[in-house]
């Protein structure tokens, strides 16, 4: 079953490949940046091998492997999305047992890119004790319990994340919950960490991590050889057994939630709406301007692909304060931070409309008048969010005296990035998650040139707000309260012109190019 599952995997990759030349050069390059990365690992554990003690080598395997496990915790929240070729949802129609469904997921996991090359690097790790043939022996099994840990508790949290079956709004409550903690509980606890020794040195630190970790169901198989090779009989075998506890446990937790998740249809709930209640389209001007006003601003409140965004503004200064320090840069440019993330939000507007984009073209509405509502309904949160933000890190480590040249820097890159995505957006569309859709998934019709759009979006966005960023910076290292305030008038003067310049060629660009755009988002796969 689990072979004939892989062999449709396959061959379903191999189309989409042949079909879409840009997705094929996109995995060359994830081939090729894992060969790299298999690469330094064989050339780290040669060198630790030959050249390190047993220190090095206990510290350097369980910090790199807790950085493993977590990296397929967060990875694909941060970058790819887990691959949803073959998942629950898809498996559910056919006769098979939950266990058979979970080989077959666990197996695709394993058989992908990302599997391969953990897999690949986890046995080359058994090098690291050689020297040591009883810990080489039994670091193969605890290399196996560690990949298949990472393998389960990736898919555990895209299961999750589903929200158990329930309806739409608590699938995406329960999604959004499980998105948040997953990003904060890499810097989280690398913060924790960094506190347990401040005033050793960083070799110290790494090593006191190390022992913390080894003892944890994060890095206890990983710690399990080091013990055996120092003669720590006993706590090699206690280590052993949280690391099969750990992998058994997330396997019955995950075996219970993906029961939830298939066997509870997604029920539909109907809203009861008092007659004449039009929310904010009630208190919005009327025309084209005050109608998109009020869509984008419900959207901005209401729907979880905006919201997720939001949720993630308050951990930035959150995850700054555990890692540097209320007093340290990053702490104090949380502002900007932030602007930096919010400035490329409307970058995906008309994608998100979906096929809805046809009732904004059947209205007649001019695209400037959708440029400035969308650009306003993003500004009613994303502005306020800035300032706040800015004024809570500065109150907080006591350095108003920069709060002009933070404001500056962080409003010229937002109101920057509002011009240049009031163009882009009329110009590109992309694959976007559904309504309610896991936050793991990986969007079919992704191509390597739709991810390097986004780049050269936020590049635009970085060179029209360099006037107020360059300033800011002047103003923070020399301390010269002139420049903040200079940054502080540039940033509101570029991005005000940048605003101008976007609703204006947005919209002559939207007026021109948005059946095309309904099209293309029609022919996305679904």
């Amino acid at each position: 079953m689990v072979a004939t599952v892989l062999r449709l995997r396959y061959r379903i990759l191999g189309n989409t490949l042949a079909r879409s030349p840009w997705q094929l050069v996109g995995f060359c390059f994830g081939m090729l940046g894992a060969l790299w990365m298999l690469g330094m690992v064989v050339t780290g554990v040669v060198a630790l091998a030959v050249f390190q003690g047993l220190e090095v080598a206990r510290t350097v395997a369980v910090l790199a492997g807790s950085a493993l496990l977590l990296g397929w915790v967060v990875g694909p929240v941060l970058v790819t999305g887990i691959e949803t070729t073959v998942d629950a949802a898809r498996l559910a129609p056919f006769p098979l047992r939950r266990t058979q469904v979970m080989q077959a997921l666990t197996a695709t996991g394993l058989t992908g890119i990302p599997g391969i090359v953990t897999s690949l690097a986890a046995l080359v790790t058994v090098g690291l004790w050689l020297r040591w043939p009883v810990a080489a022996i039994v670091a193969v099994p605890c290399a196996a319990v560690a990949v298949l840990t990472c393998v389960v508790a990736s898919r555990l949290m895209a299961t999750l994340s589903t929200g158990l079956g329930s309806d739409r709004r608590g699938r995406e409550l329960v999604g959004t919950v499980v998105l948040v903690l997953v990003v904060a509980a890499g810097p989280l606890l690398t913060g924790i960490l960094a506190l347990l020794d401040s005033t050793g040195d960083l070799a110290t630190r790494f090593v006191q991590a190390a022992g913390v970790l080894g003892w944890t169901p994060i890095g206890a198989a990983w710690a399990v050889p080091g013990d055996l090779a120092a003669g720590a009989w006993g706590a090699a075998v206690a280590k052993l057994a949280i690391a099969g506890a750990t992998l058994a446990i997330l396997w019955l937790a995950w075996g219970r939630a993906l029961e939830a998740s298939v066997s509870s249809p997604p029920r539909r709930t109907a809203r009861t709406v008092e007659p004449g209640a039009l929310g904010l389209f009630g208190r919005m001007p009327t025309g084209g301007v005050g109608a998109t006003w009020a869509r984008s601003l419900t959207a901005w409140l209401r729907d979880p692909r905006y919201l997720r965004q939001l949720l993630m503004v308050p951990l930035f200064p959150v995850l700054f304060a555990f890692v540097d320090g209320v007093h340290g840069v990053l702490f104090g440019a949380s502002a900007v931070v932030v602007a930096f993330v919010l400035c490329i939000a409307g970058y995906a507007d008309v994608s998100y409309d979906g096929t809805a984009f046809a009732s904004v073209l059947a209205t007649g509405i001019r695209g400037r008048d959708d440029r400035l509502g969308r650009l306003l309904g993003a500004a009613c949160v994303g502005v306020p969010l800035t300032l706040l933000v800015a004024v809570v890190t500065a109150l907080v480590s006591g350095s108003a005296a920069q709060l002009p040249a933070v404001v500056g820097a962080a409003l010229g890159l937002l109101l920057a990035g509002y011009g240049v995505t009031a163009v882009s957006s009329a110009l590109l569309v992309t694959p976007v998650a559904q309504p309610g859709d896991n936050p793991f998934k990986s969007v079919p019709g992704q191509t390597f040139v739709s991810g390097l759009l986004v780049f050269v979006v936020l590049a635009a966005c970085l060179v029209l707000a360099a006037p107020a960023i360059v300033l800011s910076a002047i103003s923070l290292v020399a301390g010269s309260a002139l420049h903040g305030w200079l940054a502080l008038a540039a940033g509101l003067a570029v991005g005000l012109v940048a605003i101008v310049v976007g609703v204006v060629v947005g919209g002559r660009t939207l007026d021109r190019t948005g059946p095309d755009l309904l099209a293309r988002i029609k022919a996305f796969p679904r």
